[in-house]
């Protein structure tokens, strides 16, 4: 994405507002540092994160692992005070905005900020920081 719209840089700053964890189907996937992280901030064995709050999904003909949703489509580690591992949240989450489907347009990134209020806030995130956010993703090892 060289020459893209955020060369210059892209301002976000997580409001913790959990609308990106609550109310819509969605998946996020894992990999194994992120079980690790996961196993770390619940203080549990990676196996019990598994078995406690994560699923198999098909997608296609093949599988990741995704953490659970609630029958409300809230992700199963959101609580009455947000998310329950914030420190040590998946590369999914952490990631968030700087997804491919949020920077194909500057109006896609426009678009995002009527359900993110910290969209086009605080930090400027330069265009380097976000070409690695989306390389890390496109390099995660799922499981």
């Amino acid at each position: 994405m060289s020459g893209s719209f955020f060369d210059a840089g892209l301002r976000f700053q997580c409001r913790r507002c959990s609308h990106c964890c609550r109310h819509e189907p969605g998946h996020v996937f894992l990999t194994q540092d992120d079980l690790e992280r996961l196993a770390e901030g619940l203080e549990l064995t990676p196996s019990e994160v598994r078995e406690r709050y994560c699923r198999q999904v098909r997608i296609g003909s093949f599988r990741r692992l995704s953490l659970r949703e609630t029958p409300a489509y809230d992700c199963v580690l959101w609580g009455p005070e947000g998310c329950r591992v914030y420190g040590h949240r998946p590369l999914q989450c952490r990631s968030f905005p700087f997804w491919t489907a949020n920077l194909e347009s500057p109006e896609d990134w426009e678009q995002l900020k009527q359900d993110c209020p910290g969209v086009g806030e605080g930090s400027l995130y330069s265009g380097q920081a976000i070409r690695d956010w989306l390389e890390r993703m496109r390099g995660g090892s799922f499981l």
